[in-house]
């Protein structure tokens, strides 16, 4: 029987009875510590929502280089093609895009140094589009959070002040046609564990995704366009001492038509002064890592694939 990543409505923690809210939390804990990922359906990011993202990211990414490139900015704004690659690799990612970071409105700069963001200015509705998402995906993580709590151990709102101002990022990602000059060995995106605590993934425009099962071999992860993808990333396995492991996963490079393919992820961060030492309830699953904050571990693995000073 082929195996395939669980599928969970998130209705059943929002609006759900005691029993269902437990049947949520079993379900969800046990996805990401089997698989790593789920796939999340009726959340509440509005499907006319996604729909509209994906039609103002190709146009975003259809501007000419000379434009595009007027956006880039380091950590937010525009990121050109072979900019990042995987960590252990120095082969570039056959991919683009554009990072959105939580609005450093006065109430969030008091709590989180958190950089500008940078928009085009001849995509109409881009900021008010990709604005909405980031905080419709923001929440979606804050309510999978509350739900994993309780299985380790902690309140269901222990996440909530950890997270209010994280650095989260929303990443807009295009994976042009493979170019035929491509290094030897290049892929959209190469074999990797995701940073942060968990990521939402708007169901990609194209194939591609495959996760690392447990048994070795490559699965792939595809869902309908109105559905999330939710992977458990390093700071979440470092805070629950692998109770919650991290799972390698990647982009391979299309096996038919040589056309774009476009996702959207958004990466739940925490802010920089948490800390990641292990959770009281996981600290007996092995040996403990020396503690580091989540700033620091952030600042260490963006140098790592190439987007760290």
């Amino acid at each position: 029987m082929s195996k395939s990543v669980p599928e969970l409505s998130l209705r059943d923690f929002t609006h759900g009875a005691a029993a269902a809210r437990e049947g949520f939390s079993d379900a969800l804990m046990a996805g990401l510590q089997e698989y790593g990922f789920i796939i999340l359906k009726d959340h509440n990011v509005p499907v006319e929502l996604l729909g509209r993202a994906y039609d103002l990211a190709t146009q975003v990414f259809a501007q000419d280089e000379a434009e595009k490139r007027k956006y880039a900015n380091g950590l937010r704004g525009y990121v050109p093609f072979g900019t990042e690659h995987a960590k252990n690799t120095n082969i570039a990612d056959l991919k683009e895009f554009w990072q959105i970071g939580r609005e450093p409105t006065p109430e969030a700069l008091a709590q989180e140094n958190l950089p500008p963001n940078v928009w085009p200015e001849q995509v109409a509705s881009f900021r008010e589009t990709f604005e909405a998402l980031y905080a419709g995906l923001d929440e979606t993580g804050r309510l999978l959070l509350r739900a994993l709590a309780p299985k380790l151990g902690l309140a269901e709102d222990y996440f909530d002040a950890k997270v209010k101002y994280g650095t989260s990022i929303l990443r807009v990602l295009h994976y042009p046609p493979v170019p035929d000059d491509a290094p030897a060995g290049a892929v959209r995106s190469a074999a990797h564990e995701d940073i942060n605590f968990l990521t939402m993934l708007v169901a990609a425009k194209g194939a591609g995704l495959q996760l690392l099962d447990r048994d070795g071999t490559w699965l792939p992860v595809e869902t309908e366009p109105r559905n999330l993808i939710v992977d458990s990333g390093d700071m979440l396995e470092r805070l629950t001492n692998g109770v919650i492991p991290s799972t390698t996963h990647r982009v391979v490079n299309p096996d038919g038509p040589n056309v774009s393919r476009y996702s959207m992820p958004f990466f739940m961060h925490p802010s920089s002064d948490v800390s990641l030492k292990a959770l009281p309830a996981c600290a007996s699953n092995g040996p403990e890592r020396p503690e580091i904050t989540a700033g620091e571990f952030l600042a260490e693995r963006l140098k790592a694939i190439g987007l760290g000073g």
